[in-house]
Parts: C-alpha cells; sequence; structure tokens
C-alpha cells in the first residue's frame, strides 16, 4: 500500500499580521508540523538565520532557480522575492508529514492551483491602525515603505474570501493565534464534523467585518 501523503497547510497574512512569529511558534510546540523554508532575495533582519528563517540567495541566484522551474510559486514584494522550493515541500509530504507555508498572499493562490487540497488560513491584525503601529514600531522601513506596506495590507486583505480560515492577532495574544491555528489543523486532521465545528468560528464566512475596517 503507497504511504499516505501529508497536507498542505498555507498561512498568509500581510506584513505586520505577525504570521512570521505564528509559525515559528508552531515549529518549535508542535513536532508533528513541518515548516517548509521559503527562499528571498532581502537582507536579513536582526536575529535572522539562513536555512533557518529564510534561504537568502542573491537577485541572480533567484532568477538562475526561476528560470530552472525550481520554484512551487515566487513573488515580488516591496521590492524583494520570495518564492518556496516546490523540492521542499515533495519532500516533506512524500514523507507522509503535515507541512506548513508561510506565503505571502499573491503566492498562495498559485499553491493551491498545483495542490487543490491545501488549506489557506489568513492571519490580520484587528483594525488597519494596530497594522500601522505595528509596523512603525518596527522601525525598520522609511515613510514611503510603511505607506507601500499598508496599501499592499489593505489589497491583501480584500483576498480574504477566498481562504478557508482566518484568525485574527490581537496585540499580546501571539500564542492565543498559534494556538487557534493549530486547533484548524487538528480539525483537518481528524477530519470530522465535529471537529470541523470546533473551529467553525473562524471561517472566513465569519469575518467580513474586517474587511469592512480596512476598506474604509
Amino acid at each position: 500500500m503507497a504511504q499516505e501523503k501529508g497536507r498542505i497547510f498555507i498561512v498568509s497574512g500581510p506584513a505586520g499580521s505577525g504570521k512570521g512569529t505564528v509559525v515559528k511558534l508552531l515549529a518549535e510546540n508542535y513536532d508533528s508540523l513541518n515548516v517548509a523554508i521559503s527562499a528571498t532575495t532581502r537582507k536579513p533582519r536582526p536575529g535572522e538565520v539562513d536555512g533557518v528563517s529564510y534561504y537568502f540567495i542573491s537577485k541572480e541566484e533567484f532568477d538562475k532557480r526561476v528560470g530552472n522551474g525550481e520554484f512551487l510559486e515566487y513573488a515580488c514584494y516591496s521590492s524583494n522575492y520570495y518564492g518556496t522550493l516546490k523540492s521542499e515541500v515533495d519532500r516533506i509530504v512524500d514523507l507522509g508529514s503535515d507541512v506548513i507555508l508561510e506565503i505571502e498572499v499573491v503566492g498562495a493562490m498559485n499553491v493551491v492551483n498545483t495542490y487543490p487540497n491545501a488549506i489557506t488560513i489568513m492571519l490580520t491584525p484587528p483594525d488597519k491602525d494596530v497594522l500601522e503601529k505595528r509596523l512603525r514600531g518596527r522601525n525598520t522601513e522609511q515613510e514611503a515603505e510603511i505607506q507601500k506596506r499598508l496599501a499592499r495590507a489593505k489589497e491583501e486583505i480584500m483576498e480574504l474570501p477566498k481562504y478557508n480560515y482566518s484568525v485574527i492577532n490581537y496585540d499580546g495574544k501571539i500564542d492565543e493565534c498559534a494556538n487557534e491555528v493549530y486547533s484548524i489543523v487538528e480539525a483537518i486532521r481528524k477530519g470530522t464534523d465535529e471537529a470541523r465545528q470546533e473551529v467553525e468560528h473562524l471561517e472566513t464566512k465569519n469575518t467580513k467585518a474586517i474587511i469592512e475596517k480596512f476598506r474604509n
């Protein structure tokens, strides 16, 4: 009997949504979840490690890998390129292990086109004021870059209806946010109606208010 393949869970969200921290917590707290490391052309931030946080590569190397068809998806975001190596995802799921992908919104649907059974989860801040406060609190971008990220965040959150689930990341409650994401993972794994009902409140249809908060 052929070994059953693992599941793919995609976590997206605008800059400042906390997706990187949430995925890091999931990887640290749950051995059953494997994180696929993305490649990027941006420079490492303080504390980030090559091969752990991202594969930090040059634009030339990124272009070469694109030409070789090595990426499952890739996108340009705030003047930097991000991509998911198909070999990394296939290696994990072929072993029967579940994988979680941290992917920008623009690339998530490309992955779904290849893996239709992938479960998509979007993280959002409570509102645009909280998002702006988070971005400014980083002290890593100039004003023009902050405004670009805010505009992009609005565009991304308008894509929320395409996602299976959404989770709001409130200030000071990052652990609770990670636990909610994991509750989705567990519900999908169990595959029962009862399990799915436990996370029904996290479905996109119940978070339309978030879209309105960012639309206005």
